[in-house]
């Protein structure tokens, strides 16, 4: 564990120990949060053993919706107990809410002893915090209107989401170096803010039925809660699908030449590490992650007398090779899903002064992404093995980009590849050659978009 990490689940759990007890010492627990065992459902008769009953009943569902929770990225989990905490606070106020967070958010992992013991107290610290902030949201907004205590139900409940969020993000960042913004912006984090729409308002209805009707009513919740939970996971798991189908496909792709094996895989890692030093975007990350997988899926068009080839590709040879990108974009494009990802696979060959293929663009006409991906394709080829050449080594595969930065390669892209861990191992990174395209150059680049010609050939454009 690194120290800053170490440093803020320390503070993390000491705040919550502080929340927790000036709570417990500045309010009382409200009797609306208890079971009237006697059938008298006024809380003004509420005894103490009932009050705690009531606790003791929010804890129990608390503990029963966190037992299933739906696993994200980085080891985040998310659980469909915001409502019964929500509905505790509603009920009971921050001391009673406080106190169901803190025993009600054990989960499984725990209590098998798979999860370290200070994560553990970081886990419950980055619940019982927020659910003491959203508590007294509840507490002073509410009235006796009920329509004022929905309106502070949803208030606090997102005060909670926002403040849980924001703990468990910091924890991410420090643990795993994601950027927060990559986590933040992610399919799966941004889709828990339908936990949001859909928990708050059934955490009011479950308080409002437990007041009126009793205890037992609240159990009619338990299907809705179960449905959220599952409709949650369902989305998590196609999109878990999703990408295992394109990795399979891409894996497919590469085993046809026993050369290329991995390619796809490798060239994925490569593109996020550098979209992540461009701090592109969290959408964009994905399609740079998915398109990696998928930008030579046009090869499947290829005939192996040409695509695993030991020698040098004729004219005509060359040509059919280079309409791998179209190919690859016509098969992805029926998938609304990839559409992200078609600029990628169409345009992952075009190079920066506009001799390029397969449309011969230049410079900013060239989609960002696919200036990523091209320079990751162009380094993980190099750097291994091909029917026509031997690997090159780190540091003459990073001197051709540099060499090309600005002819076929955008510098800026080159620049940020200099940054990532892929470029550790060079004896003398350096800083690209930021040479300007010759006019005359793109002239002749634009007059040359009537011509289907091949690109010309260096180290660096043999990307088999």
């Amino acid at each position: 564990m690194s120290r800053p990490l170490a440093v803020y689940l320390a503070g993390l759990v000491v705040a919550a120990a502080i929340g927790l007890l000036a709570t417990s010492l500045a309010f009382h627990i409200d009797p609306h949060i208890a079971v009237q065992l006697d059938g008298d459902l006024r809380p003004e008769t509420s005894t103490a053993v009932e009050i705690l009953a009531g606790v003791g009943f929010w804890t129990l569902i608390t503990l029963v919706a966190s037992a299933l929770p739906v696993q994200l990225v980085a080891g985040v989990q998310v659980a469909v107990s915001t409502a019964s905490l929500m509905a505790a606070a509603v009920l009971g106020g921050p001391v009673a809410a406080a106190w169901v967070a803190l025993i009600g958010s054990t989960d499984i992992r725990e209590i098998k002893g798979r999860v370290p013991w200070y994560g553990t107290l970081a886990n419950h610290a980055a619940i019982v915090l927020p659910t003491i902030a959203g508590a007294l949201v509840v507490y002073y907004v509410r009235s006796p209107s009920l329509l004022q205590e929905f309106v502070a139900t949803i208030l606090g409940t997102l005060t909670y989401f926002l403040l849980n969020l924001a703990f468990v993000s910091l924890i991410v960042v420090l643990r795993n170096g994601l950027s927060l913004r990559e986590f933040l912006f992610r399919a799966e984090t941004s889709n828990s803010w339908a936990n949001v729409l859909t928990l708050a308002p059934l955490a009011w209805f479950m308080a409002r039925m437990f007041e009126l009707a009793g205890w037992w009513s609240t159990l009619f919740f338990g299907l809705p809660l179960l449905t959220t939970r599952i409709a949650y996971k369902r989305f998590i798991e196609m999109r878990e699908m999703f990408t295992q189908t394109i990795g399979a496909l891409a894996e497919a792709v590469d085993k046809r030449d026993p050369f290329t094996s991995k390619h796809s895989q490798r060239v994925r890692s490569i593109s996020v590490d550098i979209g992540r030093e461009m701090r592109v975007s969290a959408a964009e990350l994905e399609a740079l992650e998915w398109g990696g997988l998928l930008h030579d899926v046009g090869k499947i068009g290829v005939p192996d007398s040409i695509l695993i080839k030991q020698g040098k590709l004729t004219r005509e040879e060359r040509i059919r090779m280079n309409s791998h990108p179209v190919l690859g974009a016509q098969i992805v494009g029926p998938v609304d899903r990839l559409a992200p990802e078609l600029p990628v696979i169409r345009h992952h060959h075009e190079w920066y002064n506009g001799s390029g293929y397969p449309d011969r663009l230049m410079g900013d006409e060239i989609p960002k992404l696919a200036r990523i991906l091209h320079v990751a394709d162009a380094f993980e080829a190099m750097t291994a093995d091909r029917p026509y050449r031997k690997a090159l080594s780190i540091d003459q595969a990073m001197a051709e980009l540099r060499k090309f930065a600005g002819v076929q390669f955008d510098p800026e892209v080159v620049d940020a590849f200099m940054r990532t861990s892929w470029a550790e191992d060079a004896s003398e990174p350096g800083a690209p050659d930021l040479r300007p395209i010759p006019l005359l150059g793109q002239h002749a680049a634009r007059l040359a978009r009537n011509y289907d010609t091949p690109a010309p050939g260096s180290p660096a454009a043999d990307l088999a």
